[in-house]
């Protein structure tokens, strides 16, 4: 099962536009349960809020801005 935010997460966007790869999709988003380790997710369910560029590890890509 992926993310329950992954159709809603801005990280598509930057996929489609071809401005990020699927890798961090490939290890976070789309698996079973390693989304759950994902500091976007985290965030979000505690109402905590994140910047678009922000990866699901925590950093953050300037070049997403």
């Amino acid at each position: 099962m992926p993310c329950p935010h992954f159709t809603n997460c801005p990280l598509r966007i930057f996929e489609k536009e071809g401005r990020l790869s699927d890798c961090w999709k490939n290890e976070f988003c789309t698996t079973d349960t390693n989304w759950k380790n994902c500091v976007r997710y985290q965030e979000a369910i505690q109402n905590i809020p994140h910047p678009d560029h922000q990866m699901p590890d925590g950093t953050f890509d300037e070049s997403l801005k």
